[in-house]
């Protein structure tokens, strides 16, 4: 293993992290469990097999060498040299509720002396199921990193060998002389998609009312809740109305918003949030470099649209002009902009890009893959999965999905000060689907 220097993006997340504010992904798998003992001998075998993972033994370390102006105030992804995998997997006692543990685990950031990732197992006191919590920095990986990380301390797949790839040489702290003219060049066309991306987000902030249910004082408080639905259904409605599968899943997020902020009191008239939508720019057979690849596209949700159809064709017509326009402009590219700035930028900046991000969208919404095998731990199998996103500053809740073997997951995590009630919006997520598919005729 060698060391690399961090991806402008993943400098960005390392940068912007405060105690109230962690920046780790996190996943919720539940599993059958063979025997009562099962979640212990999970525990086992994920701290024997991580080990041999090279990817879970690195760690981040700040560069902070004078004879590296490039890499000034930058940071390092390199082997570490005392991993001790007993200090990343954590046994917990037996729990009647995988989601109340999993919030309180959200909460804590990451130890950043040591590889920034996490598994804890929580046997069920029902002693036929257990679940187990993944967290990783978004500094060391993202959605797909992530789910790869995790998927190689599981059970082994059959899964199919991976095309050869050429090997991407590690970046140095001085760039090849050879190659600045194509870098003078590049620079001048980023400096253009950035004008755009900065008057997009302009564009973006004006004549937009979101919910104060969406807004918070950070408390570093955490609620997590998961919801499965039919994908068989959404489907159906998928071939009634038209659209993708990813059209469908954010408007049922649309619904849901509002007959979750209606429930409550707060009103969804006028409402319609900044949704951000990432979207990676990587290829699941090119995800071993590490480094973050993500732009995003940014929508309104339609949440004071009373017709559930209309919401959806809303929801679509956005999403076609955001691909009309490709990940690499408009607001929601925004992501992309982390490449421009220097790595000193990053250090003295991103507190201040931290406290921002309500002003750039209210919610997010992301997908993250999953393979279409089944997944087991020690001959268990996974049963369902919730994939939770990081929740910015100033922001209560953030919605992550994704579809495994038939179903639909969705994983929320929200300020659990500021929303108290999140079952409520679980609730809402199903009726939505019924709503949706009632209207469809199906």
């Amino acid at each position: 293993m060698t060391s690399d220097l961090l991806a402008p993006l993943d400098l960005a997340f390392w940068n912007i992290e405060s105690a109230q504010h962690p920046m780790h992904l996190g996943a919720l798998g539940v599993f059958v469990a063979h025997s009562p003992t099962a979640g212990a001998h999970a525990a086992d075998l994920l701290a024997s097999r991580a080990v041999a993972v090279p990817g879970l033994r690195m760690r981040i370390r700040d560069v902070w060498e004078p004879l590296a102006p490039l890499a000034f105030g930058s940071a390092t992804r390199e082997p570490a040299p005392d991993f001790e995998p007993l200090d990343h997997v954590r046994l917990h006692a037996p729990t009647a509720d995988f989601h109340a543990v999993a919030g309180r685990l959200m909460e804590r950031p990451l130890l950043r002396g040591r590889p920034p990732w996490e598994a804890h197992v929580l046997p069920g006191e029902d002693g036929v199921s257990f679940a187990v919590l993944f967290k990783f920095h978004h500094a060391l990986a993202d959605g797909l990193r992530a789910l790869m990380l995790a998927a190689a301390i599981m059970d082994p797949m059959d899964m199919p060998e991976p095309r050869p790839r050429p090997a991407e040489a590690p970046r140095g702290l001085f760039p090849d002389v050879r190659k600045l003219p194509g870098l003078v060049r590049g620079t001048l066309s980023d400096v253009g998609r950035a004008l755009d991306i900065g008057t997009s987000v302009a564009r973006a902030t004006l004549g937009v009312r979101s919910s104060p249910a969406l807004t918070s004082q950070p408390t570093g408080t955490r609620r997590t809740a998961g919801v499965i639905l039919d994908l068989d259904e959404v489907h159906r409605v998928r071939k009634s109305v038209g659209g993708t599968v990813n059209d469908v899943l954010i408007a049922v997020v649309a619904g849901a918003l509002r007959r979750w902020l209606d429930e409550r009191g707060d009103g969804s008239h006028g409402v319609a949030p900044r949704a951000l939508i990432p979207v990676s720019k990587r290829r699941p057979r090119t995800a071993h470099p590490q480094g973050n690849r993500l732009s995003g596209y940014l929508i309104r949700l339609p949440v004071d649209d009373p017709d559930p159809l209309g919401r959806l064709r809303t929801v679509r017509m956005a999403m076609d002009r955001n691909k009309d326009a490709g990940p690499n402009r408009g607001a929601g590219a925004v992501a992309l902009l982390a490449d421009h700035v220097p790595p000193l930028g990053h250090r003295l900046g991103g507190p201040v890009v931290g406290q921002a991000a309500r002003l750039l969208f209210d919610i997010l919404v992301t997908s993250v893959p999953l393979p279409s095998l089944g997944l087991k731990l020690g001959g268990c199998p996974l049963a369902e999965v919730y994939p939770f996103a990081p929740l910015a500053r100033g922001q209560a809740l953030a919605v992550a999905v994704s579809t495994y073997r038939g179903r639909v997951h969705y994983g929320l995590v929200a300020d659990a000060e500021a929303v108290p009630d999140l079952d409520l919006l679980a609730r809402a997520l199903s009726e939505e689907v019924e709503t949706l598919t009632a209207a469809c005729g199906s």
